[in-house]
């Protein structure tokens, strides 16, 4: 038996994808959180050395905007999910929005009178909640709440006091999957930059 020791070529996007560029996001999940601390030019890095372009991170929470194909997302999560589990060695959840997607978010956001010290934050599903949740849905030994969903993006409005980090594990632990939450701000801030 022969065994090669050449070593395997990692995949470039701009190799193999010929469709017509646009840019995304990626939300990465459990980056500079846990003690697990990558820089920005890391982060950065391991997209660039994927093939993609137009790279940029905003702050230091796991938000990468980058070029690829909107109809590819599928394609480039996996890649990225590969190259970082490779590049950090372990496992990072990725969720990647168009910035349509974005907009949309931010369209279908509650409209609520927060009070003083409340947050309103978006958690990004891989896809649609099966059964959908009944809402609204009080979050364990706190006051924040689930309040609405749209499509594969679950809304909750925290009040301050650490309440922040709830939602995530929350619906994570309720709906059987990976998520990751931004604050809605960040989302604007993202759209209003980038997009």
């Amino acid at each position: 038996m022969i065994v090669s020791t050449t070593p395997k070529k990692k995949v470039n996007y701009a190799e193999i994808s010929k469709l017509p560029m646009a840019r995304l996001v990626a939300f990465l999940r459990g980056i500079n959180v846990g003690g697990r601390s990558v820089t920005k030019d890391r982060l950065q890095s391991v997209f660039r050395d994927l093939g993609f372009e137009g790279v940029d991170t905003y702050r230091q929470s796991g938000n990468v905007i980058f070029e690829a194909s909107a109809t590819e997302k599928e394609k480039a999560k996996s890649m990225i999910e590969a190259e970082l589990r490779r590049s950090l060695g372990y496992d990072v959840a990725v969720f990647i929005r168009t910035f349509a997607d974005l907009r949309k978010v931010l369209e279908s956001a509650p409209r609520r009178q927060n009070a003083c010290g409340s947050s309103l934050l978006v958690t990004l599903l891989p896809s649609s909640p099966r059964p959908p949740l009944p809402l609204p849905l009080t979050i364990p030994k706190s006051t924040a709440e689930v309040v609405s969903a749209r499509g594969a993006e679950v809304f909750s409005e925290t009040h301050g006091g650490g309440e922040g980090a709830l939602p995530n594990p929350f619906l994570e632990s309720k709906l059987g999957v990976k998520a990751t939450t931004r604050n809605l701000n960040v989302i604007r801030e993202i759209v209003e930059r980038y997009g």
